[in-house]
């Protein structure tokens, strides 16, 4: 396991990249993945482009703390957050009635996958960020996530704005989250277990 301190320097360009509609490379809690602000169109477009990706197949944007999700949900059935705070693996719940994000990042069901982030660079990115960033696995659509760092193929790291360098030698499992679609009305269906 590497040093877990989060660099400043590499959490400021990371930041900056964001800020500046860029693409970044990171880890999260579950694989490395392509991020970008989730409230910009354009970043959001550049995305879909570098993963050769379908424009109607949504993203799921992350979030540092469950108070933020009114902010983007206008209906959070209060399961939600005993199912969040209950969890022991990475969970990613797809809300009906999204708001305040890019267009493009919502579903056309006006649905968002939205995971709460446990992670020490995901983490501090999104508190000094502010905002939601995209979260999709670093790989051509139709190709196999990688499992860790070495795994990404060249084509995408010649493609994002900005690498980052916490966690680059770690190995993770390779598993992605379990994603629930989850009804205002709180009732709800596994779509990845």
């Amino acid at each position: 396991m590497e040093d877990a301190t989060v660099h400043r320097e590499d959490l400021n360009k990371a930041l900056e990249t964001l800020k500046n509609g860029g693409l970044i490379l990171y880890p999260t809690d579950t694989i490395w993945g392509i991020g970008c602000d989730a409230t910009n169109a354009e970043a959001v477009e550049k995305v879909f482009a570098l993963k050769g990706r379908e424009q109607h197949k949504s993203l799921i944007v992350l979030l540092h703390n469950d108070n933020q999700l009114a902010g983007y949900v206008n209906d959070i059935p209060e399961v939600a957050y005993d199912l969040i705070e209950y969890t022991e693996t990475p969970l990613t719940i797809v809300y009906s009635n999204a708001k305040n994000l890019a267009s493009n990042v919502i579903a056309s069901d006006g649905s968002i996958g939205i995971r709460i982030v446990r992670h020490p660079f995901c983490e501090q990115l999104l508190q000094r960020f502010r905002k939601p960033i995209v979260s999709t696995s670093a790989n051509i659509s139709g190709d196999a996530s990688p499992a860790c760092f070495d795994e990404i193929s060249e084509q995408i790291k010649a493609g994002v704005d900005y690498i980052v360098e916490y966690g680059q030698h770690e190995k993770g499992d390779g598993k992605s989250s379990t994603v629930m679609k989850l009804d205002p009305s709180g009732k709800f269906e596994f779509l990845r277990k």
